[in-house]
């Protein structure tokens, strides 16, 4: 199949229908709202999968509203994309394995692990490829989620950066994010469990072929930045290494590649994380805010 990819700078961003779905773009670099589309159907139909899929891959993350649809559904349409994943921390649904369920209430505790600009589970050795997300309840007000294309966070940085980070790996650690509030056995259980990854600092899109930026908040540094060309004494290395992955890491934060969407109930988000970042704003307390995510297996990033 033939994958189309955002229109380039400059191009108008207008509504347009593909088939039956009608496709309107929410940014001029990601995201766009679907409707006349839904998720249950799209489970059982070839065609309308393969145009949502297409989509994806165009916009990174799509978003519909009114998605009335069973958890069954909900697991059927992510599962088309592959086999599901269960997340070592986050509670699943114990009758639809893979679901994840967000669940934030006032007897919720006080965590913190998806308000910071991050990609899914790169301290895996292959991180998802995506995720299906439905909101089962949500405040009256607050409790966004932006997304961030990284693709577009690679083609912008200057040159000279581009050609210093080429080749680069970086250090992913579960260890390190999750396992920062947990007692030290607990801790050194979990990194047992899921020793850190390694991945390039620029991976490639297996299905675009896109440059994608991928370091986030699970990347604590990177494995093989010490040699003659970057470093001529030690005191280069630590700071050095440790600016410029800050710098890398910070490029997710330019609204210029983002999109922020407006839960309401029944309505979802699809994205590829493979090409993006996201960030659970959490501005809602004291309201209560339910979530339900199906994450898809992804392939080893190269």
């Amino acid at each position: 199949m033939e994958h189309t990819l955002a229109p380039p700078e400059g191009a108008p961003v207008r509504a347009h229908h593909r088939g039956s779905i009608r496709v309107e773009p929410l940014t001029c670099t990601i995201g766009a709202e679907l409707s006349g589309v839904n998720l249950g159907d799209a489970a059982r139909d070839d065609d309308l999968f393969e145009e949502i899929r297409s989509l994806l891959l165009q916009y990174k993350v799509l978003f519909l509203r009114d998605q009335d649809i069973t958890r069954a559904e909900h697991v059927a349409f992510a599962e088309r994309f592959g086999a599901l994943e269960d997340h070592p921390v986050a509670g699943s649904d114990p009758e639809h394995p893979g679901l994840v369920r967000i669940y934030k209430d006032l007897d919720s505790p006080a965590e913190h692990y998806e308000n910071a600009l991050h990609t899914d589970a790169t301290w895996r050795e292959n991180p998802p490829m995506g995720a299906v997300l439905r909101c089962i309840e949500g405040p009256p007000v607050g409790g966004d989620t932006i997304w961030v294309n990284m693709a577009e966070a690679y083609r912008r940085l200057p040159e000279d950066i581009r050609t210093k980070i080429r080749g680069l790996r970086a250090r992913h650690s579960i260890e390190a994010t999750f396992g920062a509030a947990m007692p030290q056995e607990k801790r050194h259980a979990l990194k047992e469990r899921f020793p850190d990854a390694e991945h390039p600092v620029v991976r490639v899109h297996p299905e675009t072929g896109e440059e994608i930026l991928f370091v986030n908040a699970f990347a604590t540094h990177f494995v093989n930045y010490h040699t003659p060309e970057n470093v001529r004494f030690g005191q280069d290395f630590a700071p050095g290494a440790g600016l410029l992955l800050n710098y890398l890491i910070g490029q997710a934060a330019i609204p210029e590649y983002q999109v922020r969407w407006r839960w309401t109930p029944n309505s979802v988000a699809i994205w590829d994380n493979r090409s993006t970042q996201h960030y659970a704003v959490q501005d809602y307390w004291p309201a209560v805010r339910r979530m339900e995510r199906a994450g898809i297996v992804g392939d080893r990033p190269f």
